[in-house]
């Protein structure tokens, strides 16, 4: 089997449509020690797009951002690495690979841009035409030279409705997903600010305002395929839920790193702001 079958039947079978070849000698590299570390230093860039906008918040009340509603997507990254590489060894035992998402070797957004998998938006998001914005991305770079013809960075038509629909700034500064993740006391303004937000983890109102978003939603192609982002599903948090979760549940979430402390106290301030009216 060929590289590129071999790409081709693994990504169908994970229910990824969307993904492209680039040499790495056309990657911008920002971590080359993690190259090293995996050994691979020349080759190709195999960069991916998984959607995770889940069907289960159609019609659901939601207080987190999109991406926390499913368990934690490094667990499905995780599991997916270890399918990758399992089946990779296997049919090609003489080469290398390094599978990444996050913390990669290389610019993410713009390889994914270069091999066309989207525009670049102006809060530095890519943005595909089924999915928008609500895609993760990964790669795996291999020893491997694969065909790559990178096309021209293109960026969206910058028509202002993701700063307007900012509640604050797309400054990371100021953003207000940063500020739910804020752990200990906060200010006064920080906490209306929060109050007004609506959400108690992260923050979608840049993307939910872009016309690409609403095209894909319209067209119904923006939930995800993928099984992960389709179970086990937590729009919505509640004071009494979170107390009494078990920490294996509450692990396999995206807002675990912060521990419950900061998701209790953001849904108090909800709370109490409910007791006022």
């Amino acid at each position: 089997m060929s590289a590129v079958d071999f790409f081709q039947n693994f990504f169908e079978q994970e229910k990824i449509g969307l993904y492209g070849f680039l040499s790495l000698d056309d990657c911008k590299i920002i971590r080359p020690y993690l190259l090293e570390r995996c050994g691979v230093t020349r080759g190709s860039a195999v960069v991916f797009a998984v959607p995770y906008y889940s069907p289960a918040v159609q019609n659901e009340k939601r207080n987190v951002s999109l991406y926390a509603v499913p368990r934690d997507y490094h667990l499905y990254f995780k599991e997916l690495s270890q399918r990758f590489l399992t089946a990779a060894k296997k049919e090609f035992p003489l080469s290398k690979f390094g599978f990444f998402s996050d913390h990669s070797p290389i610019d993410e957004v713009n390889a994914a841009a270069k091999t066309g998998l989207g525009i670049i938006g102006r809060n530095h998001l890519l943005i595909t035409e089924k999915y928008s914005s609500f895609v993760f991305l990964g790669e795996i770079v291999t020893d491997l030279q694969l065909p790559s013809d990178p096309c021209e960075i293109r960026l969206c038509e910058d028509c202002g409705l993701c700063s307007e629909g900012c509640p604050v700034d797309l400054s990371l500064e100021e953003c207000l997903s940063a500020l739910t993740q804020k752990k200990g006391e906060l200010t006064e303004k920080e906490k209306s600010k929060i109050r007004d937000h609506g959400l108690v983890w992260g923050c979608d109102r840049c993307q939910l305002a872009c016309p690409h978003t609403k095209k894909a939603i319209e067209d119904g192609t923006v939930y995800s395929p993928v099984d992960f982002f389709c179970e086990k599903c937590l729009p919505e948090l509640k004071i009494d839920d979170m107390e009494k979760m078990i920490d294996e549940d509450f692990c396999a979430r995206a807002y675990s790193w912060r521990g419950k402390e900061t998701i209790l106290r953001n849904l108090k301030l909800f709370e109490e702001n409910k007791n006022q009216i």
